[in-house]
């Protein structure tokens, strides 16, 4: 089932970017991985997914909520976290919400597929796979600490990836965030 394998290493990387105690919000939890791993690491977790059979497997963990949120209303309207962890998961409509759902001082940690990926399995269907710079569009307003867009030899994959941190309210972002993390 996904998302009972470790934490990704790019999430694990940037969590020292969270702030301590903050709320996080795992898009497409899965079963909860991430969520595992944000809670380890002391902040409160909210996961989202449509599989409320992958949902039962975070009993506990936090708060979970079961939503189709490709379909459905953005559940989450109004409401802000300290970060947002979207992997592996793609759906454009939700990448402004997203991006919107980041508090002041929070940060958004990204990976998903990316063009190219499709000759070397799935997902396959460009509705699927990030165009090259999409993801810095997509966080336009955001500071962007890291970025990455190419190929992964294990598994062998096509990425983009991003950390991106919301400035605190009235303050420009400060000039410089830490580039090394648990991995």
């Amino acid at each position: 089932m996904h998302g009972t394998e470790a934490a990704s290493d790019w999430v694990r990387r940037w969590t020292p970017l969270i702030p301590p105690g903050s709320t996080v919000l795992d898009v497409a939890c899965g079963a909860g991985r991430h969520l595992r791993w944000m809670r380890q690491q002391g902040h409160a977790v909210v996961g989202v997914d449509r599989n409320a059979e992958a949902l039962a497997a975070c009993a506990g963990l936090g708060e979970t909520v079961c939503a189709d949120i490709e379909s459905g209303p953005w559940p989450f309207a109004g409401r802000t976290f300290g970060a947002v962890v979207v992997t592996h998961y793609l759906w454009r409509p939700l990448l402004a919400p997203l991006v919107q759902s980041v508090a002041p001082g929070g940060v958004l940690i990204y990976e998903t597929f990316a063009h190219g990926h499709a000759a070397l399995g799935r997902p396959s269907r460009p509705a699927f796979l990030l165009q090259p710079g999409e993801l810095l569009t997509a966080c336009a307003g955001l500071r962007i600490v890291a970025y990455e867009d190419g190929f992964l030899p294990e598994p062998a994959r096509c990425v983009q990836r991003i950390a991106a941190v919301r400035a605190l309210a009235g303050e420009g972002p400060p000039d410089r965030y830490p580039l090394a993390g648990p991995l």
